[in-house]
């Protein structure tokens, strides 16, 4: 048992013993067979507080050989898996922090500390196997694999710390690639590497030669969807336990998105709410969200529009494959939204290669960044956002309509209106305020069609629901008469309480007005 060799259970053991604690432990049945696969390198990238360090805990716990975990796995998903007991406690392992290696080797060179202290490690149970002058990590291992057979499963957390803090040096990053080449690549020892960080592996410029790894990202997350954060079920759970709302806990949390996982919650902040019985931001500052401000304001044609539009509920197309994984290296606005979206500020859907805002969490980050400066105008219409809902619950068409005139102007040198898309994202901008009640949901399949936008009030507000329908050239009572004729109020169906019916139009030839609203109220 060591530091970094054949660690013990310790920090898997205080994490189940801990209030809250949900079962992910069907990631090592995944694991498990990719021992001594061609599958045996893992990539796991994820945003901060989505669990990164505690699945190495307990892969930790169940793979080292420094110690006996079969009755801390008691009860577990994994102790019904055929492969339980065939790996469980059977490895050397060799688990690395590199965020540890930076911070303590100073003006050393950050592998040749790290090489040192485990070669230091290793002499104390292999030292008689290979001599005083191997230096080199990966030849000391070969070494002992040549004389005992035996094979080591690496987990290493912060892969990726070396080029997030270190992004002037050059001359590091490639040390540091070139390191983990020579000790994975090939290499008979390895069992199992697992590596954790924040960004991808590939292209470090034309060091990518990590290639042996699968990739599991924000972006694609494949088979380890379910690992990536908590699930719909088991969020539902934990708020019957805490008897905590479940709808709003979702607005609050719910919204990154993958192929099969369609509602994957951010673990840390769920785990908070629930300790605090009270629904928040639990994201605490870092250097990456310091940073957020700095890649909104990049000056890429087209980001700001774009980010607008999620902030407005709308959706952008992004092209995910240009982006050279670091978070200096920026070609086009694709490259800085792909980089949001690997630091869990945007969600994506892969299958329709959108990104998006996932939920009230992360709007609160960005209204954040764009209170510090740079963004007056839609910090205007955010603020203006709270009394245009009050006027539109109201009634008040002719408010409504000029509040809209308004948001349109503070914001039309960002977002430009072409067709009714671009207009339901400045209203949803515009209505900004309404998601502390609603649940907005864009395109909603209604009657004989799709409801451009529509508020859905959480449980307990005592608020109406708002059906919003647009029409760009065209005035708002044309855009209410579809309301009704497409039979919109039927996608409510399960909702019981009052509607309001919203018929919106906008006319670009009208200087002075160019929106106009209709306001209906339906009570069912």
């Amino acid at each position: 048992m060591g530091v970094y060799l054949n660690p013990d259970n310790k920090n898997f053991g205080d994490a189940i013993r801990s209030e809250i604690y949900v079962d992910k432990t069907g990631l090592i049945a995944h694991t498990n067979r990719c021992v001594n696969t061609e599958q045996k390198y893992l990539c796991v990238s994820r945003p901060r507080r989505f669990g990164k360090s505690m699945a190495l805990k307990m892969l930790a716990a169940y793979y080292s050989r420094g110690c006996d975990s079969r009755e801390m796995f008691r009860g577990y998903k994994i102790e019904s898996s055929e492969s339980f007991r065939e790996h469980l406690n059977k490895y050397d392992v060799i688990y690395l922090n590199m965020q540890q290696f930076l911070i303590r080797a100073r003006k050393q060179e950050v592998t040749e500390y790290l090489e040192r202290a485990v070669i230091e490690e290793l002499r104390e149970e292999y030292g008689n196997l290979f001599s005083e002058r191997i230096t080199v990590l990966a030849e000391a291992l070969e070494r002992i694999f040549a004389k005992t057979r035996k094979e080591f499963i690496f987990l290493i957390d912060e892969w990726d710390c070396v080029m997030r803090e270190r992004q002037d040096s050059e001359t590091l990053q490639k040390q540091y690639l070139d390191f983990l080449r020579d000790l994975f690549k090939d290499q008979p020892y390895v069992a199992l590497a697992y590596m954790t960080g924040i960004l991808p592996v590939k292209k470090y410029g034309q060091h990518s030669a990590l290639n042996m790894f699968t990739e599991y990202s924000m972006t694609d997350q494949d088979a380890l969807e379910e690992y990536t954060g908590f699930t719909q079920a088991e969020v539902k759970e934990l708020c019957e336990r805490f008897d905590m709302d479940f709808a709003r806990t979702g607005s609050w949390y719910d919204g990154y998105m993958f192929t099969k996982f369609r509602h994957v919650y951010n673990p840390k902040s769920v785990v908070e709410a629930m300790r605090r019985h009270k629904l928040s931001n639990y994201w605490t500052s870092t250097e990456v969200y310091d940073a957020l401000k700095m890649y909104m304001d990049m000056d890429f044609d087209g980001l700001k529009a774009d980010i607008v539009q999620m902030l407005g509920g709308g959706r952008v197309r992004v092209n995910t494959r240009s982006f050279r994984n670091d978070m200096r290296n920026f070609e086009k606005k694709d490259d800085v939204l792909t980089l949001l979206i690997h630091l869990g500020y945007l969600a994506f859907d892969s299958e329709a290669g959108e990104a998006f805002v996932p939920n009230k969490e992360i709007i609160e980050e960005f209204e954040t960044s764009m209170s510090v400066g740079g963004w007056p105008k839609v910090m205007d219409v955010l603020k203006a956002s709270e009394k245009l809902l009050e006027d539109t619950l109201r009634g008040d068409e002719k408010s409504v309509a000029e509040g809209l005139d308004r948001a349109h102007t503070e914001v039309s040198s960002i977002l430009t209106y072409n067709d009714e898309n671009s207009l339901g994202c400045a209203i949803g901008l515009a209505y900004y305020s309404a998601r502390k009640d609603y649940r907005l949901i864009r395109e909603l399949p209604a009657g004989k069609g799709f409801a451009d936008v529509v508020f859905l009030p959480l449980p307990f507000t005592n608020k109406p629901a708002l059906i919003v329908e647009l029409k760009y050239g065209k005035p708002a009572e044309t855009a209410l008469q579809q309301i009704k004729a497409r039979q919109y109020p039927r996608a409510l169906e399960g909702y019981s309480g009052e509607i309001l019916l919203v018929g919106i139009g906008y006319n670009r030839e009208d200087k002075e007005k160019p929106h106009s609203c209709v306001i209906e109220r339906l009570h069912r």
